[in-house]
């Protein structure tokens, strides 16, 4: 069964609309720029709500490390997911200075994007998981959340059993082919259950994690 990620989580009905729905993990969003961003304090509060009943991930943005040691000590993540242009080697610095388990978030277009996004994969090293989003629009504020998808057919290039999320314009009435065509282990969500910028829906998540549960069971 394909797990799910519900990205930009700032509510408490968002979060349990999230656990109820049998979602993996939720994502918490600490970067200023995007309308899920969130206070440290509120993030604590949330993190803290979820402990023990679902996986909390911190997303961050080209973080410095004085701002890691604040929101990875204050929240207590799971793990850490980096949306960033972070470079291979800038992410196993972070992993062996705060022994955080880490998401690489890598914009793609074409196959090649995703053969060069796997260098970052290096579970205990670099990256535990490798999130696949459509590369942002050219001149956007923010790196991912756009709510775009991208030719799935390019992730025939991932090798088989890559612990991967798929990412980028995934919604309640298209994940289910998205999980059927690729057969992606994990997606992730965060626009597509929206009723606007960073205004999640409880009654979307649920239909998001309802057609992920499903989406193999007629096969």
């Amino acid at each position: 069964m394909t797990d799910a990620k519900i990205c930009g989580v700032k509510t408490p009905e968002a979060l349990e609309a999230a656990i109820t729905g049998g979602a993996r993990w939720i994502g918490l969003v600490l970067h200023p720029k995007s309308p899920r961003n969130m206070p440290l304090e509120t993030a604590v509060a949330l993190a803290d709500m979820a402990r023990g009943r679902v996986s909390v991930v911190v997303l961050m943005v080209d973080p410095a490390d004085d701002r890691l040691a604040e929101v990875l000590h204050a929240v207590g993540p799971d793990l850490l997911q980096l949306h960033g242009d972070e470079t291979p080697e800038r992410v196993a610095a972070i992993r062996a200075t705060f022994d955080v388990r880490i998401i690489k978030a890598v914009g793609v277009r074409t196959e090649a994007d995703v053969k060069a996004a796997l260098r970052y994969l290096k579970p205990g090293e670099i990256a535990d998981i490798l999130l696949l989003d459509a590369k942002a629009p050219p001149g956007a504020d923010i790196p991912g959340g756009h709510g775009v998808p991208f030719d799935w057919t390019i992730l025939s290039a991932v090798p088989v059993d890559t612990p991967y999320m798929l990412a980028g314009g995934l919604t309640p009435g298209n994940v289910r082919e998205a999980i059927l065509k690729t057969g992606a282990p994990y997606v992730d969500v965060s626009s597509g259950v929206e009723t606007g910028p960073g205004e999640k829906s409880p009654e979307l998540i649920e239909r998001f994690l309802l057609a992920v549960k499903t989406a193999k069971q007629s096969l």
